[in-house]
């Protein structure tokens, strides 16, 4: 057989699915094969039918959906007139990213491989379950499959044998070319493009909001800064209903931006235009022509703990003995411990690790930042408020990220720390370009069914938002259990649930765990409160859900409410399951939860 070309499909909603594709895709060229590496939804699915070879790379979003950037891919090949041997001539694998702490763990990635099967494709490899919870993470899944991959290939094609690879300190040409531009200066006017024709933002085109307000809800001596953030969204023609989240792209710190500049000896002033240097598109959020400014400020995430895909590139560049060798410890499947306890346990950013790497950072050229870095990834926020509440506005619950490690400056997260730096009394009129998308919580249309709401902290905010809705659309039986650390401190929105409770509107439950000796959590009170709850759920229909960290607490109200099962309805440990898993199936169960 002749030589291969490979393709690497990505469904990706962090940037994790694509960095392990584009890995994929350099391994490729390595070995010196034609490979192209896409979105799921950059590729036209029909054409399927004439590869033989590919390489699907998917990450799972929410609770067990697709990504973004996949999903009229997943309609496609789900379609029931797909024939059922359409893909009998297609030689694939499928590598799942996932976190076992999840329910739905690689859920995404388990469904397309059987569907792949289904439609007669011959799978090279059982499917990848990386798992992030993995001690060292998921090349301790994703080594091992590449490898398994690469062997089943060489076996499949004999002539690659052949083939004398490149060397991994040889750098690969870059993905793009900076073709600078003496004639032109930086334009501000860029950095804020009003859509001019009527379209529904997007991620594409997103609508720049007018900060409102930006208010901290936590009391001044609590140890967290929690932001209510409101936006002015006249004229965008947004519309959002309870459970739905607002996208948005950060922004680089202006000091982080100045010190990159000055690492690698850049004028932030200057412009370029970019070229690609094979098929891959220029990245469309970038203007062309473009400063270097705008590029590190708005596009290169150089604020985040880089991945190992960086340091095989930096060893690339690396000519001072000492820092090859360790950048080449770093990037070695042995060195992975290694890594973890300089990157990923003290939080080190990729801006960080350059300062570290003096000489090597000295030899990077320009050309390979968009190789090196990736782009920023969008942030979602579960919106806090109804339209039908606070018509033109959109708001948001967001709890400012910020911790130490035995790192010397304080961890911050990128776009909380964006947030808290917006100040539009201080700085003028400022604007947020956002979009609105559809979330995984659902609330009934019907009247009838009450809801059950728990939301500690922060997870409050989809809760508000139903709340408001629902109110104004005559719904009445609202239930609503909130956690927080101090009745004092951090009770968000007190007042207005308090007002709530007066009209008869809602109940609340709350749970103030370090207002006593006792630590006292919301599923306690999911347990007080057995009776009330049986009645809702077992005779009423009630829908039941549950927001916030996904570390312990859905787990705790889960085992709760499966309790409130056995108790009030007398069924047995196995039957309180069961109609725990039937209530989810209906969809009387929700839960939106994140790390």
């Amino acid at each position: 057989m002749s030589q291969p070309s490979l393709l690497v499909l990505y469904g990706s909603q962090t940037g994790t699915a694509q960095d392990t594709a584009q890995r994929i895709g350099r391994q490729a060229q390595r070995r010196r094969l034609q490979v192209n590496v896409l979105p799921l939804d950059h590729y036209n699915v029909a054409s399927l039918i004439s590869e033989s070879l590919v390489v699907f790379v998917s990450s799972t979003a929410g609770q067990g959906d697709p990504p973004d950037n996949m999903k009229n891919f997943w309609k496609f090949v789900f379609r029931k007139s797909l024939p059922v041997g359409s893909l009998r001539n297609l030689d694939c694998a499928v590598l799942g990213l996932g976190d076992s702490s999840y329910p739905k763990f690689n859920f995404v990635a388990k469904k397309l491989q059987k569907r792949l099967l289904q439609l007669g494709a011959n799978a090279l490899l059982p499917v990848g379950l990386a798992d992030d919870q993995h001690d060292l993470g998921a090349d301790a899944v994703i080594d091992p499959w590449l490898d398994a991959f690469w062997e089943k290939v060489f076996s499949l094609y004999p002539s690659m044998a052949a083939v004398i690879p490149l060397r991994e300190d040889e750098p690969l040409p870059p993905t793009y070319t900076f073709h600078f531009l003496d004639d032109v200066s930086e334009k501000t006017e860029d950095r804020l493009r009003i859509p001019t024709e009527q379209s529904v933002p997007s991620q594409s085109r997103p609508f720049p909001a007018r900060l409102v307000s930006n208010c901290r809800v936590t009391d001044s001596s609590h140890f967290q800064d929690v932001r209510h953030i409101e936006f002015d969204i006249s004229g965008s023609d947004i519309q959002f209903s309870a459970g739905d989240v607002v996208m948005m792209y950060p922004c680089n710190a202006l000091e982080d931006v100045q010190q990159f500049c000055e690492l690698l000896r850049l004028d932030p002033g200057a412009m370029f235009s970019l070229r690609a240097t094979g098929s891959t598109a220029v990245p469309p959020r970038l203007p062309q022509p473009c400063s270097l400014r705008h590029l590190v400020e708005k596009h290169l995430d150089v604020a985040a703990v880089p991945r190992r895909s960086f340091f095989e590139l930096l060893s690339t560049f690396a000519t001072n003995e000492v820092e090859k060798e360790k950048l080449l410890e770093f990037s070695s499947a042995a060195g992975q411990d290694e890594l973890h306890s300089y990157c990923n346990r003290p939080r080190r950013s990729a801006l960080e690790v350059l300062a570290d790497f003096p000489h090597t950072t000295a030899e990077l050229k320009v050309d390979f930042l968009l190789d090196l870095f990736p782009e920023i990834q969008p942030r979602s926020f579960s919106i806090a408020s109804s339209l039908l509440a606070h018509p033109q506005r959109l708001q948001i619950l967001v709890a400012v990220v910020r911790y130490k490690t035995k790192m010397y400056k304080p961890r911050r997260g990128l776009c909380s720390s964006w947030f808290a730096s917006l100040d539009p009394q201080a700085q003028g009129e400022v604007y947020v370009p956002l979009w609105v998308k559809k979330g995984s919580l659902k609330f009934p249309k019907e009247k009838d069914p009450p809801v059950i709401m728990v939301g500690p902290g922060t997870g409050l905010a989809p809760f508000r938002s139903a709340v408001q809705e629902r109110i104004a659309e005559g719904k009445h039986d609202n239930v609503l259990f909130f956690g927080c650390r101090s009745e004092s401190k951090d009770f968000f929105y007190r007042s207005e649930w308090e007002e709530k409770m007066e009209a008869g509107h809602l109940t609340l439950f709350t749970a103030f765990s370090r207002d006593q000796e006792e630590k006292v959590y919301v599923q306690q009170r999911v347990r007080e409160n057995a009776e009330l709850l049986w009645d809702l759920i077992a005779n009423r229909s009630a829908c039941f859900y549950i927001a916030g960290n996904a570390k312990d607490m859905p787990t705790s109200v889960c085992d709760a409410l499966k309790e409130v099962f056995q108790q009030e309805g007398g069924l047995s440990s196995e039957e309180a399951e069961q109609m725990l898993l039937t209530m989810e199936r209906t969809g009387r169960f929700q839960s939106e939860t994140w790390s």
